[in-house]
């Protein structure tokens, strides 16, 4: 480590400075078909040349550089390592050309072809960097495929919770124009008034005479943003229970109905759901639940 300091270099280009380190280089040092190499346009920065010059200095030696040495990127290959890297086309990832990368090997000819001193020193610094990662690839090879193990298993494990999920959509009952309760299917009664109003897009209205926390509760189940209204009869209890609610939750408007009203309605979006009995004691008795043919704006018409 002590040499490494001891070659400390300035990189300057324009008003940007940077100091080449061990660490520098090594993070752009990646693995492509299965070998170690750095990118023609990282090596241009440490040689302080364009990386146009590079390239054509590697052309007019090209007997120097085989393929071992150095190889262009395919298509797919380079929008990979631009994902993985973090490159944007308007960082420097849209290239007319693909661009090429060099092993160790290749490195190590570079300074060949460059014919300067900085190119000599920043050689031996960036091979040294490849040695040093592959010392540590080598000595944490073990580690590295129990990761990979793991990997793998939480993979299959995510393959069979999905298979199960799955599964259990199939045989769930699907949500259909009409649901006929038995007494006693509170639960059902439940998830299915549920499953309505988690479906909401743009908004949900209630109409029924009782309501109570269980309601509010319920309607706290649909999607950030969806407004929801409770025509409901006027009774202080209720009227406090929508205050608390309001106080600390996404508020639910609250509009007094100006008569009894017998049928309940849940209207979701532009469709309007006959209930056979008050939302909080859904289930406790025989009840159904069916989607009418008639417009939001009709109901609402004739309870005002």
């Amino acid at each position: 480590m002590g040499d490494d300091k001891k070659e400390k270099i300035i990189i300057v280009h324009g008003e940007h400075k940077d100091d080449v380190t061990l660490a520098n280089i090594q993070a752009r040092i990646f693995l492509v078909r299965g070998v170690q190499v750095m990118l023609d346009r990282d090596l241009a920065v440490f040689y302080k040349v364009e990386t146009g010059q590079l390239n054509r200095q590697v052309k007019r030696n090209i007997g120097r550089f085989p393929e071992d040495f150095m190889f262009q990127l395919t298509k797919e290959e380079w929008e990979g390592l631009k994902c993985q890297i973090g490159i944007s086309n308007t960082r420097g990832g849209d290239r007319r050309s693909l661009p090429y990368v060099f092993t160790e090997q290749g490195v190590s000819q570079l300074s060949g072809v460059l014919h300067n001193e900085l190119a000599e020193k920043m050689s031996v610094k960036i091979i040294r960097a490849f040695v040093a990662m592959r010392r540590f690839l080598t000595a944490n090879a073990a580690l590295f495929q129990r990761m990979d193990m793991i990997e793998q298993k939480q993979l299959e494990t995510d393959k069979k919770l999905d298979a199960v999920l799955d599964k259990i959509e199939e045989l769930s009952p699907a949500v259909t124009t009409e649901q006929l309760f038995p007494s006693g299917c509170v639960w059902d009664a439940y998830m299915f008034v549920c499953d309505l109003i988690r479906s909401a897009k743009k908004r949900i209205i209630l109409v029924d005479n009782f309501v109570d926390e269980r309601v509010l509760t319920m309607l706290d189940k649909r999607n950030k943003g969806v407004p929801a209204e409770v025509h409901t009869r006027y009774y202080e209890q209720t009227k406090l229970d929508f205050d608390k609610h309001n106080q600390q939750y996404e508020p639910i408007s609250y509009v007094q109905l100006p008569h009894a009203v017998h049928d309940r309605y849940l209207i979701v979006d532009n469709d309007v759901w006959l209930l056979g009995t008050s939302v909080k004691d859904m289930g406790r008795s025989l009840c159904t639940i069916i989607k009418v043919g008639f417009t939001p704006e009709i109901v609402m018409a004739m309870i005002k």
